[in-house]
């Protein structure tokens, strides 16, 4: 029984190593697509950063989920585009965006929306203590924010809630690449966060903004591969399908077990699920959840003013 006992204990080892090998080797890669001369997108466990190079530094979209992405996004960044960063612009305040900031120098140049900046400090605070708290966003706004550096322009813009109540837009304007940061899943399930001010209703008349914008032919997702405006399309008429089916069950009165049972998408056809074991289910059950939440208000906005404008 003792020899048995210890080949399990051995066997349990080994797989825990294995597993956390394998962890740490998503965690660690980070791969790279060049879409123009002058900019990149960057691939790995967590958002897509956008990576722009100027003559007088580089300007980053989003930085990943642990400080140690961020560092190989800063060496990458470097090695790219042959200037450090200068300029980190974050997208929204979750955590796989934005954790990635501490590995950039304090002080360096952060750009969020001002509502953003109030989430993170209501949900994230215990994050950004100590030096961390020095690669916080530092350069907030309202409506629109453009950012100037080395011959190029960054158009930052609030177009409306969606994901959250408090994501950007950001517009490479000389490049004609926008980044939308979790405004767009391409072929994924979307994260809803009506905690964090999000919805499914405003989200589609969001992406038409989105739509209506000009100077822009490629597209980097929050999460999956570079798209256009025809993918935006495709994950719009996915979350129009998704509010109006969901919206008439809630109306209707059903329980959410039958709101599961009667929703019949189409529109996420070859949809992958995204699974964060023991924390979140990115999956088709996920998002008539949280529709249902919002059509019968079970959910509401949380954060210091608890209100979904941004």
């Amino acid at each position: 029984m003792a020899r048995w006992l210890a080949r399990i204990a051995i066997a349990l080892v080994v797989a825990l190593s294995i597993g956390a090998i394998v962890a740490y080797q998503q965690v660690s890669s980070v791969a790279s697509e060049q879409l123009t001369d002058d900019v990149h997108v960057l691939f790995g466990f967590g958002s897509n950063v956008g990576v722009l190079a100027t003559e007088r530094g580089s300007v980053i979209v989003d930085t990943m989920t642990f400080r140690m992405q961020g560092e190989e996004i800063r060496e990458q960044a470097e090695r790219l585009t042959g200037q450090e960063v200068g300029v980190i612009v974050n997208t929204h305040y979750h955590l796989d965006h934005t954790h990635g900031n501490p590995a950039f120098p304090g002080g360096t140049r952060v750009v969020a929306t001002k509502r953003t900046r109030e989430l993170l400090d209501a949900f994230d605070a215990a994050s950004w203590t100590g030096d961390a708290a020095k690669t916080l966003p530092n350069e907030t706004f309202e409506g629109s924010y453009e950012i100037a550096l080395g011959g190029k322009t960054v158009r930052a813009m609030h177009l409306g809630r969606g994901h959250t109540s408090g994501d950007l837009v950001a517009l490479f304007v000389e490049d004609r690449v926008i980044h939308l940061g979790d405004l767009f899943f391409n072929g994924r399930y979307p994260n809803i966060d009506l905690e964090g001010g999000g919805s499914v209703q405003e989200w589609i008349g969001t992406l038409d903004r989105v739509l209506a914008l000009d100077g822009y032919e490629k597209v980097i997702p929050g999460h999956g591969p570079v798209s256009d405006r025809e993918g935006i399309r495709r994950f719009q008429a996915f979350l129009r399908e998704l509010w109006t089916q969901t919206e008439a069950a809630a109306r209707a009165g059903k329980s959410l077990d039958e709101t599961l049972a009667a929703v019949r998408l189409t529109e996420d056809a070859g949809y992958e699920a995204m699974r964060v074991p023991f924390v979140l289910n990115l999956d088709r059950p996920f998002v008539i959840r949280r529709a249902w939440e919002e059509a019968t208000g079970a959910v509401k906005p949380q954060g210091p003013a608890a209100q979904p404008g941004g």
